[in-house]
């Protein structure tokens, strides 16, 4: 009882003290408390406030990197009591720690400790948040800075992530703040969905882990961090899953940019200088998009221009009549002083033919890389299989095989569709599948340019070229089981012995055999 009354008795002469003495003296004796309790103490202690200076208005970005750190290192596992939400900008839950609450951590064989600080501003309802860090005293000159840099790394690959995909669109409005509208990007193709050769798809993974982790590299030798692709190949070919299997991949943003859409080389640059880091730029059909791609010499032949190089340049410019942007603002978006004005870019161009593209656009510098996707092979059809019916192996493989390397061509958006609509029965989606080849091959696709002459003469030899497409055509959505191989299905006069067109049609009959006496040996 005596120790209870003295100790009220203590802090009854604090109170009278606290009302009594200055505030200024107060405050001293504050600090020099504070000073001494530092001196004995085995630890340092760092505060991180929410905003950085006085007046609370700029957000302190160490806070925010703190704060997206320890949702990576998952706090509940030490910490009694949390804070959860999930922003409309995320697609995963995070954690906040809740008032003077603490999360331990260790760093270098060292033990450290996050405490989370809110005060109340007095005679208001905002709040003082902070996070004060404690480490060992005698290791702080080695370890803050080494640890703060590793916090801030973690932190920003958390974010990107962790936070959710963006998909933008120009919305014919650059040169205004914000002349792009987005959506969430959730594309389901990945690189493991992706129906590519598998030497392509580990060149290609390669070739983008190391650009994401070029940085320092790219600083180095002086060059701004970012990197061009052309995709070009046949439609439905996949140029737009890989675009989206490459968002996926490296968990970037996509700005789709409609050339159309854009009035002038100004509003061009404008449109690139509010695109973020960590984006992929897809320009599509580029050879399309605008009157930019054609051969400039003959351009200028049909305009009768000038002699003299200037002369010539301003001709080609002015010649745009239908395209707004000129081929030197594309180039210098691409290429210029302009595109140097973020990091850690990709820019990506697609067409269906190579050729029609200007070399301006595609030569190295610009597209880096050249990415043919083509007809669909048989790693390729197997993925697809894989993907919409489930089955890694079946007996008809070594057939689709051998209708392939006959010159069997279809893209993975056609074999995709046939699998798509028989996927309830693999069986019969294969079979449809090694139909379409076989039409293909009689319809010339995969026969090189002696084998489509070979097949023209035989519809020119044909009494109705109409009704033979219009069975081609019906052979693509039919199965094996309701086609007829033989030549006089197609009608038409009797064509030369030994002729290309009766060599395809033998084999299609030799393929029909195989096929029927693998569904003998199965059943």
């Amino acid at each position: 009882m005596e120790i209870l009354s003295q100790m009220w008795s203590f802090l009854g002469l604090l109170t009278v003290l606290q009302n009594v003495l200055p505030s200024q003296l107060l405050s001293l004796l504050h600090s020099f408390y504070e000073s001494l309790q530092d001196f004995f103490s085995p630890f340092s202690y760092f505060e991180i406030p929410e905003f950085n200076g006085y007046c609370g208005v700029e957000v302190n970005d160490l806070y925010r990197h703190v704060h997206l750190y320890l949702n990576s290192i998952n706090p509940s596992s030490t910490c009694r009591r949390l804070t959860l939400s999930r922003s409309k900008t995320s697609n995963q839950i995070s954690f906040t720690i809740a008032p003077n609450h603490t999360v331990h951590d260790t760093f270098n064989n060292h033990h450290l400790s996050w405490t989370h600080h809110v005060d109340t501003v007095q005679d208001s309802l905002d709040e003082k948040r902070s996070f004060s860090l404690k480490l060992p005293k005698k290791h702080r000159q080695t370890l803050l800075s080494s640890y703060l840099s590793f916090v801030s790394a973690r932190a920003e690959e958390f974010e990107r992530v962790s936070r959710e995909r963006r998909l933008y669109t120009n919305n014919g409005h650059g040169s205004y703040e914000s002349g792009w509208v987005s959506v969430p990007f959730r594309h389901p193709s990945t690189f493991e969905t992706l129906v590519l050769e598998p030497e392509l798809k580990e060149q290609l993974t390669e070739d983008l882990t190391a650009f994401s982790n070029g940085k320092e590299f790219y600083h180095r030798v002086g060059r701004s961090w970012k990197r061009g692709y052309l995709l070009y190949g046949p439609p439905g070919s996949g140029k737009s899953s890989l675009i989206a299997a490459m968002a996926n991949f490296l968990c970037y943003d996509v700005y789709d940019l409609e050339l159309t859409k854009v009035s002038d080389n100004s509003e061009l640059r404008a449109l690139l200088i509010q695109t973020t880091n960590r984006s992929i730029i897809v320009i599509e059909d580029i050879d399309c998009s605008l009157d930019l791609t054609a051969d400039r010499v003959s351009k200028m032949k049909s305009k009768k221009s000038k002699s003299t190089e200037n002369t010539q340049r301003r001709g080609f410019e002015d010649g745009n009549e239908n395209g707004r942007v000129t081929l030197s603002g594309l180039l210098n978006f691409t290429d210029g002083l302009w595109s140097c004005c973020g990091e850690e870019r990709i820019i990506v161009f697609t067409t269906n033919h190579r050729d029609n593209v200007d070399p301006a656009l595609v030569r190295s510098g610009r597209m880096d890389v050249h990415v043919r996707l083509g007809i669909c092979g048989i790693h390729a059809f197997k993925a697809l299989v894989m993907n919409y019916l489930g089955v890694e192996s079946h007996v008809m493989f070594d057939v689709v095989e051998s209708c392939i390397r006959a010159g069997g061509s279809l893209t993975p958006a056609e074999i995709g569709e046939i699998l798509l609509r028989n996927r309830r029965d693999a069986d019969l989606a294969i079979k449809a599948v090694l139909s379409a080849l076989q039409a293909s091959i009689l319809k010339g696709g995969g026969g090189g340019g002696g084998g489509d002459r070979d097949l023209m003469e035989g519809c020119r030899e044909s009494d109705d070229t109409a009704k033979m497409q219009e069975s081609v055509d019906r052979m693509l959505l039919d199965s094996p089981d309701h086609w007829d191989s033989s030549p006089g299905k197609f009608g038409g006069k009797k064509r030369k012995e030994g002729s290309n067109w009766e060599r395809k049609v033998k084999f299609l009959v030799r393929l029909k055999s195989l096929t029927k006496s693998d569904s003998g040996r199965r059943g």
